[in-house]
């Protein structure tokens, strides 16, 4: 009797949560699959290194707290615009919530469940807007956000602050869907202090003041006002502050002009081929042309979430034309888009097939029931579909789930890719049993820089996380850097003491040998002091120390 009352109880809170079932469901389908992706490598997830400087910081600012120097001064990249005097952590709220994850005795393992985590929160956050506002068939648009994209599940793994930003971006569209304005200040105030893509917050308040003025004939000037004082006070209220400043404009005026960059950039900062493109989203190509077919401009009252949405992912489309890094935004802003501008079809679609079965309905029980919601889980039952209605929509899931776990596998094979966790430890070790805490070391590659601070935070380097640091920091000496390590400097060795003042050289074991060491190792006061299968350490010897 008790088990029967139990599965009662049950039944019942099923049929009155249907909402909070669904979302229970599909968080957990998100943490599962986002799980078996950042552990299909033991690296630091995943393409670049910059994982490691994320973990490595964070870990540093907690040793900061405990010492009372806080936050702790940048040392590692003097000649960039990250000297000591000017670094900025645009990234800090990031790095503040990532320190629990520096505790575990195995870091690289912390790291990658805290990876773990913010990126389930990312996908969550999208979902969730899905069943806020009661979208139907909420589980097929969380299969569509997991075929969206191939590169979209990638970068969302990786140990860095864009899950985050989803989260607060999300956030950012309910408080304006909602009409809570003043809560924006806070949201913009801490998006500043956790990634410098804090744009795309006072970029939706554009877009909505734009869609309610469409709709309502009202200028809705709090969205904006509220935003932006948010975001005017997280720059001014900042442990970084002015210099937050300079390195945003910095930030602006290399990576969002219209021509090419002024200095070989990560490729994230490069956009993909036409066909590559299409091949890696698929999936959200095809949401948004159905987002574009399906839209209603006629509906102003039921048009605005979705005009928003549509203003605001073709901007998205478009930044991805340019740059690799938006996959991770534009394919599920496409997926809500779709979402959306479905929406007012089936409620046009439900109305009719309830319509047409109670036409001729006398009894006011019966006619009662056509005011049922679209939530209930009978609301997912086929009955009353024709078998074209079933075909149909059976294709599309069949269809998208088989989207979904090609990404997935493809996702995780490209991810197994990732270099392992220990290279670069050995050779980092014997610099710092070896080489004089405090020296600068020439990295021959600016984006080792992340794997060697990891394993090593009592060196300086010449350049790391950004070329364009260099670069804006001392123009002569970046292009200089190029040239030496591009092989086009035969008096390398020369120079990398005179120009740069570093006596030893870290190169990567895939460059040696290559030009540059070729140039290094002609000079007889070089000397090759440590090898192994992944990196190589050269010694620069003074004049009275030159190698015979």
């Amino acid at each position: 009797m008790a088990e029967a009352n139990l599965k009662s109880w049950r039944l019942n809170w099923a049929r009155k949560n249907p909402a909070l079932l669904y979302f229970a469901a599909g968080v957990a389908a998100i943490a599962s699959v986002i799980w078996y992706l950042q552990f299909s490598t033991r690296a630091i997830c995943c393409g670049d290194f910059d994982g490691y400087y994320h973990a490595r910081w964070s870990r540093l600012l907690w040793e900061g707290m405990i010492k009372g120097e806080f936050p702790p001064r940048f040392t590692f990249l003097p000649l960039t615009t990250l000297n000591p005097s000017a670094y900025v952590d645009h990234h800090f709220l990031f790095h503040i919530l990532q320190i629990p994850f520096t505790w575990f005795a195995d870091e690289v393992f912390g790291a990658k469940v805290g990876a773990w985590l913010f990126s389930t929160l990312g996908i969550a956050a999208l979902y969730w807007l899905v069943v806020r506002y009661r979208l139907s068939y909420p589980l097929v648009w969380l299969i569509a956000l997991f075929a969206a994209s191939n590169a979209f599940l990638f970068r969302i793994n990786m140990t860095k602050a864009m899950s985050l930003s989803l989260v607060l971006m999300v956030a950012g569209i309910y408080l304006l869907f909602e009409r809570k304005y003043i809560w924006l200040a806070p949201l913009a105030f801490l998006y500043v202090w956790t990634y410098s893509l804090w744009v795309l917050v006072v970029a939706a308040a554009v877009i909505w003041t734009l869609v309610v003025w469409w709709s309502e004939r009202r200028f809705e000037w709090r969205a904006i006002l509220w935003t932006s004082a948010g975001a005017l006070l997280g720059f001014v209220i900042n442990p970084y502050f002015p210099h937050n400043i300079s390195l945003f404009v910095e930030h602006v005026v290399i990576k969002a002009t219209a021509g090419g960059f002024s200095t070989e950039v990560g490729n994230e900062w490069y956009p993909y081929n036409s066909w590559e493109f299409l091949d890696n989203c698929l999936v959200a190509f095809l949401a948004m042309a159905c987002g574009y077919i399906a839209f209603n401009a006629r509906e102003k009252s039921l048009a605005a979430r979705p005009l928003f949405l549509l203003i605001f992912s073709t901007l998205l489309l478009l930044a991805n034309f340019r740059s690799r890094r938006w996959a991770e935004y534009w394919p599920p802003f496409a997926v809500l888009f779709a979402a959306f501008a479905l929406q007012p079809v089936f409620d046009r679609a439900r109305e009719r097939k309830i319509n047409n079965s109670f036409a001729n309905a006398t009894d006011e029980n019966l006619v009662a029931t056509r005011v049922r919601s679209k939530w209930n889980l009978s609301a997912w039952k086929l009955s009353g579909w024709s078998l074209t209605e079933c075909f149909t929509v059976a294709t599309i899931v069949v269809a998208l789930g088989a989207a979904a776990v090609s990404n997935v596998w493809r996702t995780a094979d490209d991810i197994r890719g990732s270099a392992a966790p220990e290279q670069y430890r050995a050779g980092m070790k014997w610099v710092q049993g070896n080489v004089r805490a405090g020296e600068l070391i020439f990295n021959a590659n600016w984006d080792d820089f992340p794997k060697i601070f990891y394993y090593d935070t009592w060196h300086a380097y010449v350049s790391g996380l950004d070329p364009t640091y260099l670069l804006d920091e001392n123009r002569d000496l970046a292009k200089l850097y190029t040239r030496i390590t591009r092989g086009e400097e035969r008096d390398a060795a020369k120079l990398v003491r005179e120009r740069f003042g570093a006596r030893y050289v870290f190169l990567r074991h895939e460059d040696s040998p290559g030009n540059f060491q070729l140039n290094l190792m002609k000079d007889n006061r070089s000397e090759k002091i440590y090898d192994d299968k992944y990196c190589t350490i050269i010694r620069l010897q003074d004049d009275e120390h030159a190698v015979n």
